[in-house]
């Protein structure tokens, strides 16, 4: 009993000095970022968020450091807002999902007003039946996702832009966890076709492993019995999902399907070619990262310097065998991309950009 129990008190002992060391040497890296600083603007924005925590709350932060006044809407109350406050710009947060049937009237009304427009897409390429045309009705589209910039120049818009998606710094960032937040492997979203059958691969592998996998649809897997045990079904808080980013020792991203069909509304079959948000925000918490690659990672990231990557299932067995076992080379990647990401990554930096885009 004795010797149970003193492997056990050492089992935590080293999972608490192995996170404590972790978290150091993210704090001593933070203290070594630059800050980003830009000249407050004498604009006054609108903001019409959609209700992306992980992302609206670091656009309007951002926005109220670089102007002198960002009013905060929803949108239900997008139109009134535009005709009290009569800013000189509204920004609206994707335009999708839970926006009124009657948006686009209500942008044409405030463009009448002689307001100007701008949207964000942040779901590019995976709605392009709803937002080629609702791109029409502002007078400047921007998209994180390159291939969706000439979709929108055919479709007859003005100005398209596109802007890469960022980490919120107040959010993202490096925590100490609990043990039972602490964990080998995460992976957090839903279960598209594509993760399926990975999951479905690296399923032997993952045996007498710490793995949490969490999202919709996981029932789908063909070896859901023998992974069930990993497995919270259902969506995960913000919050929390920064907490197990944190608390894992890999955390792995898989992008999404864009073929036509595939759980999507992409039926213009644009090809996706821009990293997801999760890049951003894996990374922004100080943890190792293996993801898929899309053409434009490398814009961004390092593989093998701030990142790592894998191209099928057999790379990422390899390569998370290879982190689990040499912990400084993990770490290293891990800390590096938490400088990279806060140094050129945040909405600070994308504000900047979309303000100066519109000559605003």
């Amino acid at each position: 009993m004795n010797n149970v129990m003193d492997a056990r008190t050492g089992d935590e002992y080293r999972a608490g000095y192995t996170e404590g060391y972790r978290y150091g040497g993210c704090r001593a890296v933070l203290a070594r970022v630059p800050q980003f600083s830009a000249p407050k603007r004498k604009l006054r924005v609108l903001y019409v968020q959609q209700g992306f925590e992980a992302i609206d709350g670091g656009v309007a932060d951002a926005l109220r450091a670089m102007t002198e006044e960002c009013i905060v809407a929803s949108p239900d109350t997008m139109l009134q807002a535009a005709i009290s406050h009569c800013p000189d710009l509204v920004l609206v947060m994707n335009a999708l999902h839970v926006f009124p049937e009657n948006h686009a009237d209500q942008i044409v009304q405030i463009r009448q007003i002689g307001i100007r427009t701008a949207v964000w897409f942040v779901d590019d390429p995976y709605f392009t039946e709803d937002t080629v045309r609702l791109s029409q009705y502002y007078d400047a589209v921007f998209t994180h996702e390159l291939e969706c910039v000439p979709l929108y120049r055919q479709a007859g818009c003005g100005q398209v832009h596109y802007l890469p998606l960022a980490a919120d710094p107040a959010l993202f960032r490096p925590l100490q966890v609990p043990r039972e937040q602490q964990y080998d492997i995460c992976f957090i979203g839903n279960a598209f076709w594509n993760r399926v059958e990975l999951f479905d691969r690296l399923a032997p592998f993952l045996q007498g492993k710490k793995v949490m996998i969490a999202g919709g649809h996981w029932d789908r897997l063909q070896n859901y019995e023998s992974l069930s045990a990993f497995i919270h079904n259902g969506w995960i808080p913000v919050e929390e999902t920064v907490s197990f980013y944190n608390g894992a020792k890999i955390v792995i991203n898989m992008h999404r399907p864009t073929a036509a069909g595939h759980d999507n509304r992409n039926s213009h079959n644009v090809p996706g070619s821009s990293i997801n948000p999760r890049t951003y925000e894996i990374s922004g918490c100080g943890t190792l990262q293996i993801t898929d690659i899309r053409q434009d990672l490398t814009d961004y990231y390092r593989p093998g310097y701030d990142i790592e990557t894998f191209r099928d299932a057999d790379e990422l067995r390899n390569k998370i065998e290879h982190y689990l076992n040499h912990e400084q080379d993990r770490l290293r990647i891990a800390w590096r991309s938490l400088w990279t990401t806060r140094r050129y990554h945040t909405f600070t930096d994308r504000i900047h950009r979309l303000l100066g885009a519109m000559q605003l």
